[in-house]
């Protein structure tokens, strides 16, 4: 632990940023280059689209308007695709959000085999309910109206852990001004048959909570759950448990400048200073590298980090795409394909109320 607190000291004297925030100018590894849109993921497809729409989920599951789509490697290396609060074929773009579509869901899933991203994400299937072909609500919600009780059940990250499937939901009290809200909780969901069903596992966050909103990623034997505070003006902090433990909270360690403390989450510092909206972590296997994406309200923009510890030091943030070439955009989802020159992820566009796969190429600093 010395040897670490004397290298993160003489990387803030020298002015390059450590893991608790400091600004500076630490060159990543990973630059992206150019970003391109590849596909519509859901929704109708629309007279201004230029790119292919190859599931048609207003059409085949009564998914209009959806956002989100949050995507990792299940147990049988099916792709599961989670998507928040959705809405039905009647779904009209307009202002933005789901406006007056009928056939809410706090969230729905859809699963593909599709190993070749680069035309699109074809879905097998979505799950629906019984004798139905709509998609159905995953994780329960109340619907309460907004601002007074259990509202909806939004699903943030989800990772295949301890021969299960694990998803990290928000439980949303109140929607306020864009970029911020309120949850009632979070908490954690395991499925032990393929996404059928979900149970509760008594993994809770509060309200208040360093870990409202998620990111999941694993490595070594240890899943490392990144978390921000609800809304999109948080740092970002980080706790790591052996895969096997993942359902037994007093098993968490929390990273803090001191190294990892078990069972205190007020311990926590940030690993990457606020503002951090929605995020997505994974380790390339081949870059050798820990690869971050999150919306940064401040760029307006979709920014890239890495690393080379899930903890840090993490590098500067570089834009991937802007608001000003995506009006609206959130979300930024990265899909489980590996690859040293490319990064798919999904995002979203709140005007389109939709979700899109996104490609950005990728290349080594100094090359």
């Amino acid at each position: 632990m010395r040897s670490l607190k004397c290298i993160l000291l003489g990387l803030v004297l020298s002015g390059i940023p450590g893991v608790y925030g400091q600004s500076g100018t630490l060159q990543g590894v990973v630059i992206p280059g150019p970003v391109k849109k590849v596909a519509r993921v859901t929704g109708a497809a629309r007279a201004t689209d230029t790119v292919p729409n190859p599931n048609r989920t207003d059409h085949f599951y009564n998914v209009g308007g959806t956002d989100l789509g949050i995507a990792w490697e299940m147990g049988d290396g099916t792709v599961g695709l989670f998507f928040g609060d959705s809405y039905g074929r009647d779904f009209k773009p307009g202002a933005g959000g789901p406006g007056n579509a009928g056939s809410w869901r706090s969230n729905v899933l859809a699963f593909s085999t599709d190993k070749e991203p680069a035309n699109g994400i074809r879905f097998d299937s979505m799950r629906t309910a019984a004798g139905s072909k709509d998609a159905r609500e995953i994780i329960p919600s109340r619907h309460d109206p907004d601002c007074k009780g259990d509202h909806t059940m939004i699903p943030t990250a989800a990772i295949h852990a301890g021969n299960r499937e694990v998803v990290h939901c928000m439980n949303i009290h109140c929607w306020e001004v864009p970029g911020k809200w309120r949850t009632n909780y979070s908490a954690l969901f395991f499925s032990e048959d393929r996404g059928n069903t979900w149970r509760s596992g008594g993994v809770r966050f509060t309200a208040d909570s360093k870990f409202a909103q998620a990111a999941l990623a694993k490595k070594d034997g240890f899943v490392y759950l990144y978390g921000t505070p609800a809304g999109r003006q948080g740092a970002i902090y980080l706790l790591r448990v052996r895969e096997e433990a993942i359902a037994f909270k007093n098993a968490y360690e929390y990273w803090s400048k001191n190294g990892w403390v078990k069972e205190r989450e007020t311990a926590a510092d940030p690993v990457v200073e606020a503002p951090a909206g929605e995020m997505s972590v994974r380790y390339n296997q081949q870059l050798k590298r820990w690869i971050m994406l999150y919306l940064d309200a401040g760029r307006k923009a979709i920014v890239l980090r890495d690393a080379p510890e899930p903890q840090g030091i993490w590098s500067a943030p570089e834009i991937v795409v802007r608001s000003s070439d995506y009006p609206g955009l959130y979300g930024s989802f990265i899909y489980p394909f590996e690859s040293d020159t490319q990064l798919y992820f999904l995002m979203s566009e709140w005007k389109a109320y939709n979700v899109f796969l996104m490609k950005v190429d990728l290349k080594r600093a100094g090359k």
